[in-house]
């Protein structure tokens, strides 16, 4: 897998301190709040399971799955819920877990409809936030890392639904995609979301 990687980005060293002054922060912020962690699957799971042992407070976590329509690598902007939450949330302090925001498309359909739900509060903590125009504006409000408009994969983010796996953050080689113009949207298959 490390052959397939044209430059690493974020070291798993820095993964491992960003996450750990996250958790701290977070632990200040929630202090006294009931709190649930809500991942997006499947790319936010290493995030939000480190994250959560870096808080140092009760919580619950939770997970939903969205996903965006297209082609392989463009949004429709039609989005579907495929796995919703267990429960209600309206005595909750929701955090929305993000790997990444890339077009804040999806993210800000899950705002919305979160939003309705009534929440005692609603934020987001994501670990990439991609310096590029979006097609929504959304407020992040924990970020561990700006990274250039580029494809990455490791510690959760995909391709074709490999390098998951890796413990870092890296960019694909041209090679490993064909040698074609890099896929503009984080995940290729209708089952996952474009951010």
């Amino acid at each position: 897998m490390d052959e397939d990687i044209a430059e690493v980005l974020i070291t798993e060293e820095q993964l491992r301190i960003r996450v750990q002054e996250l958790g701290e922060q977070i632990t200040r912020d929630y202090h006294v709040k009931n709190l649930l962690l809500l991942g997006t699957l499947k790319g936010a799971v290493p995030f939000i399971a480190d994250l959560a042992r870096a808080i140092r407070l009760p919580l619950e976590i939770d997970y939903m799955a969205v996903a965006s329509y297209g082609d392989s690598t463009h949004s429709s902007g039609i989005v579907r819920i495929l796995k919703d939450l267990e429960g209600p949330v309206d005595q909750k302090h929701i955090l929305v877990i993000e790997d990444i925001i890339d077009s804040g498309l999806t993210l800000h359909y899950l705002l919305d409809m979160l939003k309705r739900r009534n929440p005692l509060s609603l934020r987001i903590c994501a670990l990439l936030n991609k310096e590029r125009p979006r097609a929504k504006n959304v407020a992040v409000d924990y970020q561990g890392f700006t990274i250039p408009d580029r494809f990455v994969v490791g510690y959760g983010l995909d391709y074709a639904q490999r390098y998951r796996n890796l413990p870092y953050i890296g960019i694909l080689k041209p090679s490993v995609y064909g040698g074609a113009p890099a896929p503009q949207a984080q995940h290729q298959s209708p089952a996952e979301h474009s951010r």
